[in-house]
């Protein structure tokens, strides 16, 4: 990669998402900062580390389309992606997960990512046999049947679809590098959708990440 390369962000304005954007213009490329609506924030990083703001909200087909049809008309290059927008998840147990709410985490998580990798890798990678893409999972998704945390049933459901989105990508090409972390509890602002008492025990088992060392994690993976 060089510093003419743009990286794209999706979730850039977030807590992970912007963390990442710091850490690529650190490293001399520069931050395509996708955001869904935090426009002024979004625009306020991109400036600030000589990226671009792109409107991006893969729960929309037709923002995903506009976003990938602006990236090639513009012959922007673009040397890879993270994926690191996702909903926060809804505390309902398995028997109670509403269709909006699944709906919801599977178009954020899959199926958006899904249409836009297509497009990139279309447009922007396989021309140059060449491109990174590292998506963000969840440590809540256990080790196996069994294993996972309670009460997340949709964006769990929802991020095991994007970890199929990623092994299909790099089957089908293996040129392309496909990497993904699974961090565990993060201080983010998802985590407000959490009780502050669960928080509190939660945290007696285990320090919380920051949102740097996950872009940490990030960046290895984006950049091996």
């Amino acid at each position: 990669m060089s510093n003419a390369d743009y990286i794209l962000v999706t979730g850039g304005a977030g807590g992970i998402g912007a963390a990442v954007c710091t850490l690529l213009a650190e490293a001399g490329l520069r931050p395509l900062v996708g955001y869904h609506r935090q426009q002024q924030a979004a625009e306020a990083l991109a400036a600030r580390l000589g990226g671009r703001a792109m409107t991006l909200d893969l729960a929309s087909a037709e923002s995903v389309a506009a976003a990938g049809a602006a990236i090639v008309a513009e012959a922007l290059p673009l040397a890879g992606v993270v994926l690191a927008a996702s909903p926060p998840p809804s505390l309902e147990p398995f028997g109670k997960i509403s269709a909006a709410d699944m709906q919801y985490q599977w178009q954020v998580n899959v199926l958006g990512p899904q249409q836009l990798l297509a497009t990139l890798v279309r447009h922007c990678f396989r021309a140059r046999k060449r491109g990174s893409v590292v998506g963000v999972l969840t440590a809540a998704m256990g080790q196996g049947i069994g294993t996972a945390a309670p009460n997340m049933g949709a964006y769990l459901i929802a991020k095991h679809g994007l970890q199929g989105v990623l092994a299909s990508a790099a089957a089908d090409y293996p040129w392309l590098h496909v990497g993904s972390v699974s961090p565990g509890f993060t201080d983010t602002p998802m985590l407000s959708a959490f009780d502050s008492r669960y928080l509190a025990l939660q945290r007696e088992h285990a320090p919380f990440l920051s949102a740097q060392q996950v872009a940490r994690q990030i960046m290895a993976q984006l950049l091996p």
